[in-house]
């Protein structure tokens, strides 16, 4: 099948029907993977805030060591609610909290250690912040993930192997019991010296099958997913192409490094067997924790922008930090940007300019917003959006995959006509919609 068929856009829906050059081999329909429910809703969501809080917010830390007095730890003014009325009015469907971070400081009371907000002034030492922030996450209509830490310094039977990993499965099992559903449970592969100098030898197959078993419908994150992966690196930018396939064998699990690791990370397999599709983990500010003294870095609406695109318009997901201060509450300069984003992206993308066109109107645009049907997997391989601009076909932008979205920005043109031309595809015929915007400034 070498014949390329070009697909007008036709209709206010612009959907397109077709492929050029379509490969049956091994990647034919019935094998190409596709993403489950949770999955999909997942990548829909498209915005999630990951709010970094613990006792290195009181120490102006980023890695503590585990030896923190619980003492220190007293938000005076904590309002998860607060936190969640601006990730929704911001445009966020999700928030994730680290329920744990590498100091081993546990933000619910724990009956594994007394390393928590039990042993804090905070709420009287009676608080529970993981219920705080899950209640909080609901009554505004978001969706909860947590993160636990692996590594932990405090625990002294971390690197005593058998014994820390039923310790972290019975703190994963508090977690996944006490809360309701959990829609995103975070992990990484940290894994550094403990309070006996010992190393971890993590039981990932355990940690994974005991997530699926109390929280079925949870998207767990790591860099070998198994449902959802990172993307390689921590500046908010998603590699180009981005396949949301993978192949396994070369990530197995947390932590790996080197290049294969990296491009996989990155970019996916065309040709993988699972369906795991990146997310881009980035901060408003250089660091993850709250620090005063960076309260005049937050990235401005323009950069914020741009992370968008490089993201969510790259296939991915936006994982924005936003770290709450010692009182507990997000920054007025970190929460101005947020719903200085919101605003943006509303302007940006708040008029299709292609049905203008179906009505035989010139339009001036410079964004294409690609969106593959991924129900039935990722396909496209190889596009591009052409314009008619003074009677004469232009490509206006180019690329290898689609996915779920795909935004590229061209120099801003006037047009009369536009279509995109699939010229290559995996498996069976991709359904594709378009649409095209003008530079929101």
């Amino acid at each position: 099948m070498t014949s390329r068929r070009e697909f007008l856009a036709t209709g206010t829906a612009a959907l397109y029907y077709g492929a050029g050059r379509v490969n049956d081999g091994a990647t034919g329909t019935a094998q190409r993977p596709v993403p489950r429910a949770s999955q999909l809703v997942w990548q829909q969501d498209e915005l999630a805030l990951f709010l970094h809080f613990g006792v290195n917010t009181f120490t102006d830390r980023e890695w503590g060591d585990g030896r923190e007095d619980p003492g220190i730890f007293n938000p005076g003014s904590l309002d998860a609610r607060a936190w969640a009325r601006t990730a929704r009015r911001a445009g966020f469907k999700a928030m994730i909290l680290t329920a744990k971070h590498h100091d081993g400081f546990c933000l619910w009371p724990s009956a594994t250690t007394r390393h928590s907000v039990a042993s804090s002034p905070w709420r009287g030492g009676t608080g529970d912040l993981v219920r705080e922030f899950t209640d909080a996450c609901r009554a505004e209509g978001l969706r909860a993930g947590l993160y636990l830490s692996p590594w932990d310094r405090n625990a002294a039977v971390y690197g005593d192997s058998p014994r820390y990993n039923d310790f972290y499965c019975d703190q994963l099992t508090e977690l996944l019991t006490r809360y309701g559903p959990i829609h995103e449970v975070w992990f990484d592969g940290a894994n550094g010296e403990g309070p006996n100098g010992r190393r971890q030898q993590y039981d990932w197959p355990r940690y994974w099958g005991l997530v699926r078993r109390l929280q079925p419908e949870a998207v767990m994150f790591s860099d070998a997913g198994p449902d959802v992966r990172w993307i390689g690196n921590e500046i908010g930018s998603a590699g180009d192409p981005n396949w949301s396939t993978v192949n396994p064998a070369t990530v197995p699990v947390p932590g790996m490094s080197g290049d294969a690791v990296m491009r996989m990370l990155q970019h996916g397999d065309p040709h993988g067997t699972a369906w795991r599709p990146g997310e881009t983990d980035v901060s408003i500010r250089p660091r993850w924790f709250h620090h005063p003294a960076q309260d005049e870095q937050v990235r401005s609406v323009d950069n914020m922008l741009g992370l968008y695109f490089t993201s969510v318009g790259r296939n991915s997901k936006l994982l924005l930090n936003v770290p709450p201060t010692r009182d507990g509450v997000l920054h007025p300069t970190d929460a101005e940007r947020l719903l200085g984003l919101r605003s943006r992206l509303d302007r940006t993308f708040e008029r299709d300019l292609l049905p203008l066109l179906r009505r035989g109107r010139r339009v001036r645009a410079a964004i294409a917003d690609l969106r593959e049907d991924i129900t039935s997997g990722q396909r496209v391989s190889r596009y591009r959006v052409e314009g008619l601009v003074d009677g004469a076909w232009r490509t206006l932008s180019a690329g290898q995959t689609i996915g779920y979205r795909k935004l590229d920005r061209f120099e801003s043109v006037l047009l009369t006509d536009a279509r995109v031309i699939v010229e290559e595809s995996l498996g069976a015929t991709p359904r594709i919609q378009l649409a095209l915007y003008e530079q929101a400034e």
